[in-house]
C-alpha cells in the first residue's frame, strides 16, 4: 500500500532470484504491495477475535500487536492473553511467508506511539478499553493511518465528536465494530421499518443486559496488589484517573467501572442504539429530550456503573426510545405492526419479506472486516463510519447522564449541548490526566 514497500517490492522483482509465487500475487494470493499493512493495539479480549479475523483476510498483513500486557492469565479464558500469544498466532499464520523470506516477523510494542509514528503501517485495529479509543483514534488518524475500532466508539460525547473531526480532518476512513451494520437479517429489518412496513414508527424498545458480567478469574477483593512484572500499568491507565492496581480493575472487567468505560449501556448500548438509529432513520442526528433513573453502586465502588436502568430518549419527529436493563434487543413498533431486529414481528409484516426497488435500501455490508479492508483501499465510507458511529453511542452517554443527574435534560444534536443545565454540560466530556491529549 505505501510507496516505500511498493519500492522494497520493485526491487525485489529486479533481482535474478525465484521469486515465490505468493509474493507476485499469483495463485490466488495478494502481493504484498497490495495487502494493507495492519498493527492491532490491544491483543486480549476482544481483539483476539479482530486479530484473528483480520489474519484471515488475505488483503491483509498483520505487521505489529501492541498491549502494554506482555502475556498473562489476568485475560478472561479462553481468549489470547497479551502480547506474547498474539505474536504467536501472527507467526503461525505467516509462517510459510517467514520461511520463504517475504516476511519478517511481526513487531510487538508496548506504548501505541510507536505503532503510529511508523509510516509504513496502513491502519490499526484498536480493541483497547474505551477510556483509549479516543487518544489512540485522534494519533493515529493524525499520522495518516486508517482504523478499525471496537465499539463502544467512545468514553464521553466529547470524545467521539474529537474522533469524528480527526478522522475528517485527516481524510482517514473508520469503521466502528458495530457488527449489526453487516448482518442481512438486521439490515433487512431496518429496510422493513424505513420502507413504512409497519406504518408509522412511534416506539422503540431496547432491552440491554444488566448488572455485571464479571469473569470468573476475578479475585474477590477490590484491595490494592502489587503491579504484575512486566505489565505497564501506568500507559494501561493512561488518560484515565490515578487509582493504585488491583486484579478486578483491569482487562475485562473495566467495563463496570466509569473512569474507563459505560457498563451494559456503552456496551451492550453500542450494538442496539446503532441498529435503532438505522430503522429510525436518524444516523446523522439524536434525541432532544432523556429522562429516566438507575441504580448506581457507591461513585467509590470500584464496579460503579448502573446495574439496572431504565430511560426515555425522544426524538424531534415524536419517536420514543425506550431503553430497559434486562433482556436484549430492538423491537420497532409502528402504527400498523412491529418486527424485532433480529427474528420476531406482528402477524401482519413478513419477516424476510423482499424489499423492492421501490422500498428504502440501506448499506449493504455481509462482511464487517472485509467491509473496512475493502474501503481502506477503495476510500469509500464504511459500514459503520465516524459520524453514525458517534451518533449511535451519544444516546448512551445522555442516558448515563440524565440518570446520574437524576432529572430530564433537553439535548440539542446540532450543538451536541444541553440547554440551560451547566452541570450536565460538565460530564459531555472528562478530563485528560498528565499530557495525555485528544
Amino acid at each position: 500500500m505505501t510507496s516505500s514497500r511498493r519500492a522494497v517490492l520493485k526491487s525485489a522483482l529486479a533481482a535474478p532470484l525465484f521469486i515465490p509465487a505468493r509474493a507476485l500475487g499469483k495463485d490466488g494470493h495478494v502481493a504484498p504491495s497490495n495487502r494493507v499493512a495492519l498493527a492491532a493495539i490491544g491483543v486480549g479480549g476482544r481483539g483476539t477475535v479482530n486479530l484473528n479475523t483480520f489474519l484471515g483476510h488475505k488483503d491483509v498483513q498483520v505487521v505489529a500487536v501492541c498491549d502494554p500486557d506482555p502475556g498473562s492469565d489476568r485475560y478472561e479464558d479462553a481468549w489470547t492473553r497479551g502480547r506474547a500469544n498474539a505474536v504467536e498466532q501472527v507467526r503461525k499464520r505467516y509462517a510459510k511467508e517467514m520461511e520463504a523470506g517475504t516476511y519478517s516477523k511481526p513487531a510487538e510494542y508496548a506504548d501505541f506511539r510507536e505503532v503510529v509514528a511508523r509510516n509504513d503501517i496502513d491502519a490499526v485495529c484498536i480493541s483497547t478499553p474505551d477510556h483509549w479509543h479516543a487518544a489512540i483514534t485522534v494519533a493515529a488518524a493524525k499520522s495518516g493511518k486508517d482504523v478499525y475500532c471496537e465499539k463502544p466508539m467512545s468514553l464521553t460525547v466529547a470524545d467521539g465528536r474529537a474522533m469524528v473531526d480527526a478522522c475528517e480532518r485527516f481524510g482517514r476512513i473508520y469503521q466502528s465494530g458495530s457488527q449489526r451494520r453487516s448482518t442481512p437479517k438486521c439490515r433487512n429489518s431496518c429496510e422493513l421499518v424505513r420502507s413504512g412496513r409497519i406504518g408509522k414508527l412511534h416506539t422503540v424498545k431496547v432491552g440491554l443486559m444488566g448488572g455485571f458480567w464479571v469473569r470468573k478469574n476475578a479475585l474477590p477483593t477490590a484491595d490494592p496488589m502489587p503491579v504484575p512484572a512486566g505489565f505497564d500499568y501506568e500507559m494501561w491507565l493512561g488518560p484515565a484517573p490515578y487509582e493504585p492496581y488491583t486484579y478486578n480493575r483491569c482487562h475485562w472487567n473495566f467495563r463496570w467501572n466509569l473512569d474507563y468505560s459505560g457498563g451494559m449501556v456503552t456496551d451492550w448500548g453500542a450494538h442496539y442504539f446503532d441498529m435503532a438509529h438505522w430503522g429510525m432513520d436518524v444516523e446523522h442526528s439524536g434525541p432532544v429530550e432523556v429522562e429516566g433513573s438507575g441504580k448506581f453502586p457507591p461513585r467509590t465502588s470500584l464496579w460503579n456503573t448502573a446495574k439496572e436502568f431504565e430511560f426515555t430518549c425522544t426524538y424531534a419527529n415524536g419517536v420514543k426510545m425506550v431503553v430497559k436493563s434486562g433482556g436484549g434487543g430492538v423491537r420497532f413498533e409502528g402504527s400498523d405492526g412491529w418486527v424485532s431486529l433480529e427474528g420476531s414481528a406482528s402477524e401482519n409484516v413478513l419477516k424476510g419479506e423482499p424489499i423492492g426497488p421501490g422500498d428504502v435500501h440501506l448499506y449493504v455490508s455481509d462482511d464487517h472486516h472485509a467491509n473496512f479492508v475493502a474501503c481502506v483501499k477503495s476510500r469509500r465510507p464504511t459500514a459503520a463510519p465516524a459520524e453514525i458511529a458517534h451518533r449511535s453511542i451519544t444516546p448512551a452517554h445522555l442516558g448515563n447522564i440524565a440518570m446520574q443527574i437524576g432529572r430530564k435534560l433537553r439535548w440539542d444534536p446540532k450543538t451536541e449541548r444541553f440547554a440551560g443545565d451547566d452541570e450536565a454540560n460538565r460530564m459531555l466530556a472528562r478530563p485528560y490526566r498528565g499530557n495525555w491529549t485528544v
